[in-house]
Formats: structure tokens, sequence, C-alpha cells
């Protein structure tokens, strides 16, 4: 019996994620022109990448002062426009070099 419910949850979470993604786009047919909601409606992903890796960076090492430390590293070389790789390896270096010292 239990497993007919998991089924049955399964078909609703695929049915609710598909008419997220369907109704937008049939409801909608010109461009959005206020610039409020055009603001806002291009920032969500980057707020929704920001709210799920913040935990993450921090929680992600041994102690979250390197987390923490290897999160600013990698702020601080991202602004001043370098690439990922060599951001990634900076974070990196950071956590290694806290978590020996650590």
């Amino acid at each position: 019996m239990k497993t007919h419910n998991i089924y049955v949850y399964i078909l609703l979470s695929g049915l609710v994620s598909y008419l997220i993604r369907v109704l937008p786009l049939t409801l909608i047919n010109k461009p959005i022109q206020n610039k409020f909601l055009r603001s806002f409606l291009y920032y969500v992903p980057y707020a929704t990448l920001a709210v799920m890796t913040f935990p993450a960076i921090i929680e992600a090492t041994k102690s979250p002062v390197s987390g923490f430390c290897a999160l600013a590293t990698g702020v601080f070389f991202a602004l001043q426009g370098r690439n990922l790789p060599f951001v990634a390896t900076a974070c990196c270096l950071t956590v290694l070099l806290l978590e020996t010292i650590l």
C-alpha cells in the first residue's frame, strides 16, 4: 500500500513542476513592461544560487572559519575579474592552508 502512495507523490510533484514551467509560457504572451518586476525576475536565479551554495561553502570544511575565509578569498578575486579556475584554486588553497594550520 505504501508503494502506491510513493507513485502518487512522484506523479503529483512532477505535475506541479511541469505546471510551474508551462503556465508562464502559456499565460504571458507579451513582454513584461513593469521595470520592478523585470529586475526582480532578473535577479531570482542569482539569489537562488546564493541561497543554495552559501551554507554549503561554510559547512563543507572542518571549521566554518576556513570556509568563510575561502568565501572571502573567492569574492575578492572574483571582484578583481579573475577567471573561475583561478578563483576556485585560490579558494581550495585557502581551505588547505587554514585546515593544516587550525
